[in-house]
């Protein structure tokens, strides 16, 4: 509890300067190949439901084409790849869109490690978090449902494990998402182009 209350947030804002400062020339090189490659903004703002469902504005490298409809998750896009750069699938399958949510974790609206905030209009991943208390604490940028499936898993089960997350949440299971990340990223685990419950439509196509 005196980890969740005091020590998490400490640890948050301690390790997002540092990230800034080692991953500056990193940050620099994609804002160019973002700029070369199409037009419109380096960074990408979308509403976003923070703890306690309060909402706030997300931030990523943009990877897609500014005539993409808004506020609309990739999955519900129709042919979703259309919309995507070429540097936007780089950055997508590396998960290297994400570094700009370094930001919103100085300025308290984000954790490292929790659960992904939800779009502000995917109200029923919203509701099923209710029953397990994950809107009542800060949206990571990454976390415990991210390592268990990411992009493939249904809204129910990713729910469920955001609930676990919330149950288990402690410095070093924190620790165990953080590494969990890496690896995952390293083996691309769950990314998948359209998004939300990707195996459970598979199996659906399967049986068709």
């Amino acid at each position: 509890m005196i980890y969740r209350i005091y020590f998490k947030k400490i640890i948050d804002t301690i390790l997002a300067l540092i990230g800034i400062l080692v991953l500056s020339p990193v940050f620099l090189l994609l804002i160019v190949f973002i700029k070369l490659d199409s037009k419109g903004p380096v960074l990408f703002k979308q509403r976003r439901i923070g703890k306690g469902k309060s909402e706030f504005f997300i931030l990523k490298f943009r990877t897609m084409k500014i005539d993409t409809p808004k506020d609309t998750p990739t999955h519900l896009l129709e042919n979703p790849e259309s919309y995507i750069t070429r540097v936007g699938k780089f950055l997508r399958k590396t998960s290297l869109d994400e570094l700009p949510q370094i930001i919103n974790i100085l300025k308290g609206e984000m954790s490292i490690i929790g659960p992904r905030p939800s779009l502000w209009n995917q109200y029923d991943l919203i509701a099923e978090r209710d029953k397990y208390g994950a809107n009542d604490i800060d949206p990571g940028l990454t976390g415990w449902a991210q390592i268990n499936g990411r992009d493939e898993l249904p809204i129910e089960v990713k729910a469920n494990l955001d609930g676990e997350y919330v149950e288990k949440m402690s410095f070093m299971f924190d620790v165990k998402c953080f590494f969990g990340t890496i690896v995952s990223i390293l083996k691309h685990d769950g990314v998948v182009e359209g998004g939300t419950g990707e195996i459970e439509r598979g199996k659906a196509t399967e049986r068709n």
